[in-house]
């Protein structure tokens, strides 16, 4: 009596405490996101992951970054008018062009995260903010939830501010005044609203169609 008696009072506890953990758990990462069932789609998920990870170690300046989405993006779009024009699919021949066009912006992301320009962050608020805004774009590109269009927007919105930072510290022997800083803060701010909205907005990185049955 004594047993049932320990055993129906734990397994309430139990369960409380797997509620608890599972609560604990985002969502968006424990979920695993569809994964692109054709060749197409795997390369554009591939090419998609090795940028996010050269925009987080720093190897893609956001000027890089900009250039390589803008390819992928328009890429993406013929690859969509491809397939409206032919039933959802795409031909032997539309496949290579796409293949060879992805030849060459992979060679372009090799050439990119090897060359001499990398992401430099000081220890201040102002860097540590842009390289916060950088890992946030990374997140977006790698989980799908920015499109290659919208991370290129959101790019060439962080190049045109740390173009300016770097202009004001060859102005001031390499500080920012009090003035400057509010103004890069406030077109920070601004960037990172962009950013939300981009990354949760009805927009993603298209996925390849389902294999038909």
């Amino acid at each position: 009596m004594n047993f049932q008696f320990k055993k129906w009072s734990i397994l309430p506890a139990m369960v409380l405490i797997a509620g608890t953990v599972a609560l604990d758990q985002d969502p968006s990462t424990t979920q695993a996101d569809p994964k692109p069932t054709t060749e197409v789609g795997q390369r554009k998920e591939n090419q998609q992951d090795r940028i996010a990870q050269g925009v987080k170690s720093g190897q893609l300046t956001a000027g890089e970054t900009a250039n390589l989405e803008t390819k992928e993006a328009a890429i993406n779009g013929e690859t969509k008018a491809d397939r409206a024009a032919n039933g959802g699919k795409l031909t032997a021949a539309e496949k290579a062009q796409i293949n060879k066009q992805q030849n060459g912006v992979s060679k372009q992301i090799y050439a990119d995260k090897h060359n001499a320009n990398t992401q430099h962050y000081g220890n201040n608020k102002v860097d540590q903010r842009r390289e916060n805004q950088q890992e946030r774009i990374a997140q977006g590109i790698k989980s799908g939830q920015m499109t290659a269009g919208e991370a290129a927007k959101a790019e060439n919105q962080q190049k045109g501010i740390n173009q300016q930072v770097k202009a004001d510290r060859a102005a001031n022997g390499g500080k920012l005044t009090t003035g400057e800083k509010a103004q890069v803060n406030k077109e920070q701010n601004a960037a990172s609203k962009s950013i939300y909205k981009k990354k949760h907005n009805a927009k993603t990185q298209p996925q390849a169609p389902p294999k038909s049955k």
